[in-house]
């Protein structure tokens, strides 16, 4: 076997290490500006006026973006771009959608280029992108230490920018900065963290060093995250399933994901939903037919997580959602669309490097199977 480990960046853990950011932050950029990119919830939760602060006193002048919400879109992206422009350093702060937001920015900046110049590796990324550092305050999607980066094009349509050139330059990983994202997200952030370390564990790109990270994140994940949702205050399990999301996001930086990957991708393509919330549906309808492969690498994950074989791996995971409270149903926004439309998305061009992937060969029927599944799930809540 041969494969390579992409880099990995420069990672601080610790609670409240957010405090020492001022320090990291002269190391990056001297007295340069800095962006922040923060989405309106936690800047007007006086988080933004902290960082300000801190900056201020190591002279590094900063500015906050937070206008958007919910997934990146394409004009989210393209705003902080011209936000950044002018600073030496882009600082994400926030869930999967502030950490993409800022990633492509740091690269729209320094080009001066549409993001739409980038999406789906059309053209190479500028070499001299801006310095960042990536602040995760949910545990689950590892886009602090990931080179791909989401957003919803004009259309709606979930498009990607991959490359070296978006990674964070630092990683700041405070798990008390996770203590007040509510239960339900904290569920949904944390299966989606595990679903990124199983599959890249166990699909066709998966190689020794991916497992390495994939195999920790599982068991980091799937022994705390129940206690997690139920004790919010408890720092150690919230460090603990926070790491364990970190190392998902080094394993599908290395190796990507899978079927599950493909529904939820799919599934936003029809309608608002959170990813976590859809990746989890989809984990848990596809599983029992793909462990029916039966192979090393699955069997491997099953012992990584304590169980016998494979075999084991659907009930573990229906347990683990039923004790974390993940609902099986999807949001009134689904009322509109049928099986078939779930089916047609989940064969769209943007979602089929997630379906090569997956270890099982996804036939036509099996879309439309799994489609069903979702569909017929009730509407409305």
């Amino acid at each position: 076997m041969s494969f390579s480990l992409s880099a990995i960046p420069d990672i601080r853990f610790g609670a409240h290490e957010i405090d020492n950011i001022a320090a990291h932050a002269k190391v990056l950029c001297g007295n340069g500006k800095a962006a922040i990119v923060m989405d309106g919830f936690l800047a007007g939760s006086g988080l933004g006026n902290k960082v300000i602060d801190l900056l201020a006193a190591e002279g590094i002048s900063a500015e906050i973006f937070s206008d958007f919400a919910g997934e990146p879109k394409l004009s989210h992206v393209q705003k902080a771009g011209n936000a950044a422009r002018g600073a030496s350093l882009v600082i994400g702060i926030g869930g999967g959608s502030a950490l993409d937001i800022a990633k492509i920015a740091a690269c729209t900046a320094a080009s001066g280029e549409d993001p739409m110049h980038y999406a789906l590796a059309v053209n190479p990324l500028p070499k001299n992108a801006l310095k960042k550092i990536m602040i995760p305050t949910t545990a689950g999607t590892g886009s602090e230490t990931s080179a791909t980066n989401i957003f919803a094009g004009a259309e709606g349509k979930k498009l990607w920018i991959w490359g070296a050139e978006t990674k964070a330059d630092l990683v700041i990983l405070d798990p008390a900065l996770t203590v007040s994202l509510p239960a339900t997200m904290t569920a949904w952030c944390g299966m989606d963290a595990f679903i990124h370390a199983f599959e890249a564990s166990t699909n066709r790109n998966a190689n020794a060093a991916g497992k390495l990270f994939g195999h920790e994140g599982m068991r980091l994940i799937a022994a705390n995250l129940e206690r997690a949702v139920k004790q919010p205050d408890d720092l150690d399990a919230r460090g603990k399933v926070l790491l364990g999301s970190c190392y998902g996001g080094v394993a599908i930086d290395n190796c990507g994901t899978a079927i599950a990957h493909n529904i939820s991708h799919a599934m936003a393509g029809l309608a608002p939903i959170h990813h976590g919330l859809a990746t989890a549906l989809g984990f848990e309808v596809s599983l029992p037919w793909l462990v029916e492969a039966d192979t090393d690498d699955l069997n491997a994950a099953a012992v990584a997580l304590g169980l016998k074989n494979a075999s084991e791996l659907p009930a573990f995971v229906t347990r683990l959602m039923d004790v974390c409270g993940v609902p099986r149903s999807l949001p009134a926004a689904f009322v509109p669309f049928f099986a078939a439309d779930l089916a047609d998305e989940m064969r769209a061009t943007e979602n089929q490097p997630m379906r090569r992937s997956t270890i099982r060969d996804v036939t036509d029927a099996d879309i439309d199977t799994f489609a069903a599944a979702i569909m017929n799930m009730n509407k409305g809540n």
